[in-house]
């Protein structure tokens, strides 16, 4: 992997610097520093703001292999994080070319204005194509991505402090990207030439409660979008206390981190909630928490699945569908034990994606079926858990397409 784009005269004025020593030149882009983090690579041609603003991306410097980003700008609709005042996202950015000018009619602030203001180190001028490559071969690397305007670097330093960082296995970082305290969310999924509205009371069927490990906000509209009253609560929120809210249905939300790391405080709760009878529904670290709790482990994978293009087949339907993916742990299906079956398989590579418990309204999946950016294909998975709600107050079935 060459150290620098063979096209570029310019001075560097950011480094990635990588935990086996490999030194990587750019152009600075949005804040200045350093920080140290895993590096993922992400597939999607579009999205660039809702994929740096979720939480699921924490502790990670997010490649994009699509070479022009920055052309749609900034806006404060498409951030997915619940609190963007704590920048809850991806620490780093990696671009193969110069952010683009915005050139769209809901553009609000340059890419590069926003990187500043959200604290995310970025780097550009680099062949992402061949750092990619590199990932593949030798799985997602720790790192340290530093900018400095006068390209003043102390390269030893840095190249210690790569190969120092732990890394993210062992690590929680869902009790960093979680709320503070309870909220009630009521925004509706967006709508086009209209943009978000409110749920009202009056359209309320149901309440859901999520437990918040990261959640982005478009799960919580497409729950409002089927007239859910959702409570958020913090991720270490007891059993008791949300049973005491006296929701129709549980959901475990996405987040960033080692779910076994995580699970050390979620999973007895999770327990307990599965023993409730309630319906549970989990998505990405929910879903690796879900089936620690059911007695399956997890394992940190070469170099994960972050992107929007990713086929993965529902056996309970037999069909595949195209989905996004963020993750860099997965459930060994090996390990999952009798009465917890595998709903969804990864076509890429027959990693697990999906899981339910025999006999109880339980089941997560570790894709993304909310999109945002991505395919919609998945969101019927949320008709799915509506469904299970339904049944329990003895209401008929929606129609899952």
């Amino acid at each position: 992997m060459t150290s620098t784009a063979p096209w570029s005269t310019r001075k560097p004025t950011a480094l990635l610097v990588l935990a086996d020593g490999t030194v990587i030149e750019g152009q600075g882009i949005g804040a200045t520093g350093k920080v140290q983090a895993e590096v993922c690579f992400n597939t999607a041609l579009t999205g660039y703001e809702e994929i740096l603003t979720d939480p699921s991306y924490l502790g990670q410097i997010v490649t994009f292999t699509f070479p022009h980003i920055g052309n749609v700008g900034t806006n404060e609709e498409d951030i997915e994080d619940l609190t963007p005042a704590a920048r809850r996202g991806a620490v780093g950015v990696i671009f193969k070319a110069d952010i683009t000018d915005p050139s769209n009619y809901r553009a609000a602030k340059h890419l590069d204005a926003w990187l500043k203001a959200r604290g995310i180190i970025g780097l550009s001028g680099i062949d992402t194509r061949a750092l990619t490559a590199w990932i593949r071969e030798h799985g997602a690397p720790n790192a340290v991505i530093a900018h400095d305007p006068n390209g003043v670097f102390d390269v030893d330093a840095l190249k210690a402090e790569a190969k120092a960082w732990s890394g993210l296995v062992g690590l929680d970082l869902a009790i960093e990207a979680t709320s503070g305290q309870s909220s009630e969310w009521k925004e509706k999924p967006w709508v086009w030439n209209e943009g978000y509205s409110e749920l009202a009371a009056g359209d309320v069927k149901y309440h859901v409660v999520c437990l918040d490990y990261g959640v982005k906000r478009n799960i919580l509209r497409l729950f409002t979008g089927l007239n859910c009253r959702v409570t958020v609560v913090p991720a270490k929120t007891s059993a008791e206390d949300i049973l005491a809210l006296n929701p129709d249905g549980i959901f475990l939300s996405n987040g960033p981190g080692d779910p076994a790391a995580t699970g050390e405080y979620a999973v007895p709760v999770i327990r307990k909630l599965v023993e409730s009878g309630l319906p549970v529904f989990g998505i990405c670290l929910g879903h690796q928490m879900l089936a620690l709790a059911l007695g399956g482990t997890t394992v940190k994978m070469h170099q994960g699945h972050h992107g929007a293009n990713h086929p993965v087949k529902d056996y309970t339907t037999n069909k595949v569908e195209i989905v996004s993916m963020n993750h860099g742990f997965a459930v060994d299906k090996n390990s999952l034990p009798e009465g917890v079956e595998e709903t969804h398989v990864s076509l890429f590579d027959g990693s697990n994606c999906g899981l339910r418990l025999a006999g109880k309204p339980v089941f997560s999946v570790q894709h993304h079926p909310e999109a945002s950016p991505g395919p919609q294909d998945s969101h019927y998975l949320f008709r799915r858990f509506i469904n299970m709600v339904r049944e329990k107050k003895g209401e008929p079935a929606l129609a899952e397409r």
